[in-house]
Parts: C-alpha cells; structure tokens; sequence
C-alpha cells in the first residue's frame, strides 16, 4: 500500500466518470481536486509513472484561463478523453492536462500526484492533505449562512 490517503476504488472513477474530493494545499487553503479516468495510461507493462496512475489522474478543479470548476457538482464535463471547460469550452487532455485549444489554448492543468494500488486510488502529493469527498462546501455540517430569519 502506498504512503497517503486512500480516496476511492479505481472502478469508482471509471463507472462515475469523475471523482470530486477537496484538500488542503501547503498554504493552508482548500482546494477542490478532480479525478478522471485515463484510457490512455497502460495499466500493465507501462513505465512506472503509467503503472502508477492504473488509469486514472488528479487534477485542479479549475480551468486555467479563468478559474471555472469543471465539476460543480455534477460530474466532469468530458467528451472523447478530453475534459470540457463549461464556460468557454477550452478542452484539455485528460491525460496530459493539456490544451490546443480555445481561452485556454497553450495551457496545462495543474496535476496532483496520485498512486493506484489494490484497485484504489491514493492521495499521494505532499502539497496536499485530503480533507473529504466532494466539493469545498459539501465538508459543511451547518447552514451556509449566518442568518436564520424564516420567512
């Protein structure tokens, strides 16, 4: 078993189509991270870095251009292993992170490191800490307001 947290199995990501958890970063600060599947990494016989990720990467969840979710709660937008920006359409690599096109055109997702080992997937970067599954306002147990004037 790697060092790191255990996020979710493997199938998970690939049956779901994405995978939204949030973390803490190295600053302190909640960040919301992206797991999609990618069809493109060898699972078996790959070099170590593709035998690594078992198929599937971490990503921000934000496009690079301006700082849209890709995921606000309903899935990653994707089509044909690329993964969609929703407001202006800038498609990036799954893989890769890369895109050739759009906004965004020249761009790379910011990647976070995770390992897949026995058919889960690890939070394995040291720049972040796993805080929960879903997004950053999913993790609150109480009201997200302070008033509780009923109408």
């Amino acid at each position: 078993m790697p060092e790191g947290t255990q996020v979710v199995a493997v199938e998970t990501v690939h049956e779901d189509g994405s995978v939204l958890f949030t973390t803490t970063n190295s600053f302190d600060m909640a960040e919301e991270v992206i797991l999609v599947p990618c069809e493109d990494v060898a699972t078996d016989g790959g070099t170590p870095d593709e035998e690594k990720t078992g198929g599937v990467r971490a990503w921000i969840n934000r496009c690079t251009h301006e700082a849209q979710r890709f995921d606000t709660g309903r899935g990653v937008p994707m089509r044909d292993g690329e993964i969609i920006c929703p407001k202006h359409g800038s498609m990036f690599d799954a893989c890769e992170g890369d895109c050739d096109n759009g906004m965004a055109a020249g761009t790379t997702l910011p990647d976070v490191d995770v390992t897949v080992a026995e058919g889960a997937v690890y939070l394995t970067d040291d720049e972040y800490t796993f805080e929960h599954l879903g997004g950053i306002d999913d993790g609150n147990d109480g009201p997200s307001s302070t008033s509780h004037v009923g109408f």
